[in-house]
């Protein structure tokens, strides 16, 4: 299991490098996007931007398995599929037909190839040999042959992000055409065959997942985190739905996670991918539960707050972080340097692998590590701020973390120790740069830029029948829904 589960479960219980692109002096800085489907403009960015997304939808085109539609966890180092990572790929390929990098027709072609292998990868409780169990799918498969790999958990949250790239398809791929039809009957068959209620073993919340070998693990999805989409999920399914009890279950304790963080009164969650998983496919504009109801905004909101947070915790920069300032900022989990202790400003500091990094200090895992998606996730929330520090980051670090397929995962400019390191590169003087791309970091980058962007991926998850159903049996009322 990796170690961004772990985290969660803790709380709850090389490519070519470009030179710099010349950058426009004058950044959008309008306070949140635009419906879009009003008929206002998109709004106007730097090219810089044309260039940051044909890159990071190139990630998911480049590096799938043609054979099999299977997305690699990252690149470029070896590795297994991940289904959450394939989630995002099928958002990305109509972002990419609407943005004229492919045509339909390709697009059409992959999504078909990668359903067909979901809906009949062998599923059975034995430990081998499966790619899922009772409609789940493991969170980790062999790239070529699209089994577990090794001793991966089945995953109810990767599932769940796997069905929103699944529903995502399903809606924009509408026309009466031959494939496009399979298309919709297949996202429709994986999506209905998902058995939630079988999830539900401690209460009625959703356990975070199970395997052969032991069964279910013991903590379940509660508390404010990305677990959102699970239960959206799981509410809106047309066969195996869950009582509306479960989204009780989920937010009983939210008043716990509900502080002032950094000047910012919100629902927190240390890593930013908790506040953009769910939302860069579901537009929480102006609908609300119950809970947020209560606290007078939305979760959309929510998500601003958290990243008005973050950017005035790297200006307050507690931990003396190399770099950390106005625009450059974005804490998540990422990739890391090594999991090691060292002296830095005079004191201990713990530096970390892959770990669940979020603002407030050493006990989240802060230390130093910036990763671009934490802030580029964040865009529909706060463009006036996140626009600056994706120019800051390129201009700034683009020498170094800006490649192929866009920004690199992650870096850390304090990490500048003499001490050998177990991935990615350290520049004297400059600190550690990661070598990989992650799949499920680059997707929010996409999904959330071409949200700003058009507002393509919410235009058309709102005509999704199932989001909509979930939505409603959790108590969102207001905005989109009364329409």
């Amino acid at each position: 299991m990796i170690i961004k589960k772990l985290f969660l479960i803790f709380l709850v219980a090389s490519g070519f490098s470009c030179a710099a692109i010349p950058l426009a002096a004058q950044a959008q800085t309008s306070g949140s996007p635009a419906l879009f489907s009003d008929g206002s403009a998109e709004p106007q960015l730097d090219p810089f931007f044309d260039d940051l997304e044909e890159r990071t939808f190139h990630y998911f085109w480049d590096t799938a398995n043609p054979a099999n539609g299977l997305v690699p966890d990252r690149f470029p180092s070896p590795s297994f599929a991940s289904i959450a990572a394939i989630g995002f790929a099928l958002s990305a390929y109509p972002i990419g037909v609407e943005r004229h990098y492919i045509s339909r027709a390709a697009a059409r072609q992959r999504v078909l190839t990668t359903l067909k292998f979901f809906y009949n990868a062998p599923q059975g409780n034995a430990a081998h040999g499966m790619t899922g169990y009772k409609g789940f799918y493991y969170h980790f498969l062999d790239m070529k042959t699209g089994q577990r790999y090794r001793d991966s958990e089945l995953s109810t949250v990767d599932t769940a992000l796997l069905l929103g790239g699944v529903l995502f398809c399903q809606s924009y791929f509408d026309q009466d055409q031959a494939d496009e039809v399979q298309i919709r009957d297949l996202a429709k068959a994986i999506y209905e065959r998902v058995d939630w209620p079988w999830t539900q073993v401690h209460s009625a919340a959703i356990d975070m997942g199970w395997t052969p070998e032991q069964g279910f693990i013991a903590s379940d999805w509660v508390g404010y985190n990305e677990g959102m989409i699970v239960y959206l999920m799981a509410l809106g399914s047309p066969a195996h739905a869950v009582n509306t009890d479960a989204w009780n279950a989920w937010t009983r304790n939210f008043d716990k996670s509900w502080k002032v963080i950094d000047g910012q009164e919100h629902l927190g969650f240390p890593p930013m991918f908790g506040h953009q998983y769910t939302e860069m496919w579901v537009d929480f504009r102006n609908i609300q539960d119950s809970y947020m109801k209560n606290k007078g905004i939305d979760y959309f909101e929510n998500g601003r707050r958290a990243t008005l947070a973050q950017q005035a915790y790297a200006v307050r920069n507690p931990m003396q972080c190399k770099g950390y300032e106005e625009n450059i900022w974005g804490i998540t989990a990422s990739d890391g340097p090594k999991s090691i202790q060292l002296d830095y400003h005079g004191k201990p500091m713990k530096f970390h692998g892959y770990a669940g990094r979020g603002m407030g200090g050493a006990n989240t895992y802060d230390d130093c590590t910036l990763a671009p998606t934490a802030a580029l996730g964040s865009i529909v929330f706060a463009p006036e701020l996140v626009i600056p520090a994706a120019q800051a980051l390129h201009q700034k670090y683009g020498r170094r973390i800006y490649k192929a397929y866009g920004f690199l995962d992650a870096f850390n400019p304090s990490f500048d120790f003499n001490t050998p390191i177990t991935t990615g590169t350290r520049i004297p003087g400059e600190g550690w740069v990661g070598k990989d791309y992650i799949g499920i970091d680059q997707g929010p980058i996409i999904g959330m830029l071409e949200n700003y962007r058009s507002g393509l991926v919410w235009r058309v998850m709102r005509g999704n029948p199932y989001i909509r159903t979930g939505l409603e049996r959790a108590g969102f009322t207001g905005g989109w829904l009364a329409r």
